[in-house]
């Protein structure tokens, strides 16, 4: 029985770190690794281009697809990344940080056929080229020790102890691929089809219905692969503010009492989802116009991040230590 083949992850980074006037730092860095050998899945019961379930080798076991893990799986990352920080002085400090990164999947895909997995190659799922983060914490100049109302009065007792912050992300869109029916391939089961690709210029309308060009692409009618590739769209970005406000009390001794308020997507901004990309869906004239997208190229979803429902969202908490 052949040895199990782990895969191997190299990965290596520079930096380079200046300290700036005003308690400030910036870092610019390269980080990249390579993945090799990775475990994916294969379906190891797939059909030849135009055979049909008939030129499937386990056909008498089942026609479905029989996936087994191998070290197919290879990914390579570059990325260029900045970041300013500022430390705690004056009552604020922050952080700001992007990132450029280039991530390429030669597993996009999963065409099992070993004659075409060249075609799985592509932009890696989820990976996005740009990336900027930013948090703030403040502390509010009011109150004892503070610059402002920092007498003993009452007014400096309900104006002291707050403190505001911030946290905000911006991101590329996730990458997609523009699908076909697989019946003209005939290949079996478990073996995807691409769109053709008519127009490289795809353009990007940004709407719900269509969120792009969806005259762009067509659907294959041949014995073959489509021409559209593996994750070569991607879906709309995403801006995100989440901002919070607490109130530390001081209760004697080293106990004290924070309450905090806090706004989740502070802006009630929704998040799109990726749009629906099955070109076969599409109805066109016989002038070449649409007739009904069907589907194809709609956004009909929300990213939920984590959470039930894409919306502002409130929460209170009572924070006590001693």
């Amino acid at each position: 029985r052949d040895k199990f083949v782990r895969g191997k992850i190299s990965s290596w980074n520079v930096s380079l770190q200046q300290l700036l006037p005003a308690n400030h730092s910036l870092t610019l860095g390269y980080v990249a690794n390579r993945q090799n050998d990775m475990t994916r899945n294969l379906n190891e019961n797939y059909g030849q281009l135009g055979g049909g379930t008939a030129s499937q080798p386990y056909r008498e076991l089942t026609t479905a697809a029989i996936n087994v893990q191998g070290p197919y799986g290879r990914v390579d990352y570059d990325s260029f990344q900045a970041s300013v920080n500022k430390r705690m002085s004056g009552g604020l400090q922050y952080t700001a940080a992007y990132t450029f990164a280039k991530a390429i999947d030669w597993w996009a895909g999963t065409i099992p056929q070993p004659e075409f997995r060249h075609l799985n190659k592509g932009d890696q799922a989820n990976s996005n080229p740009h990336l900027f983060n930013t948090s703030v914490i403040y502390s509010l100049p009011f109150g004892n020790g503070q610059k402002f109302l920092n007498d003993a009065g009452a007014l400096s007792h309900i104006a002291g102890g707050w403190q505001v912050n911030a946290f905000f992300t911006a991101r590329s869109g996730t990458p997609f691929t523009v699908t076909s029916s697989a019946a003209s391939l005939n290949a079996g089961t478990g073996t995807p089809q691409m769109a053709d690709l008519v127009n490289e210029d795809v353009e990007i309308l940004g709407g719900l219905s269509p969120y792009f060009d969806v005259t762009a692409f067509r659907p294959v009618t041949a014995v073959r692969f489509g021409t559209a590739g593996f994750n070569t769209l991607r879906g709309p970005g995403v801006a995100n503010l989440d901002l919070s406000v607490f109130r530390t009390f001081a209760l004697g001794g080293a106990r004290t009492l924070q309450l905090r308020v806090e706004a989740l997507n502070a802006t009630n901004t929704p998040h799109f989802s990726n749009p629906a990309s099955n070109v076969s869906n599409l109805q066109l004239n016989p002038d070449g116009s649409v007739r009904s997208l069907n589907g194809f190229g709609v956004i009909t979803s929300t990213e939920r991040r984590g959470r039930q429902y894409d919306e502002r969202e409130f929460r209170l908490g009572l924070r006590m230590t001693f």
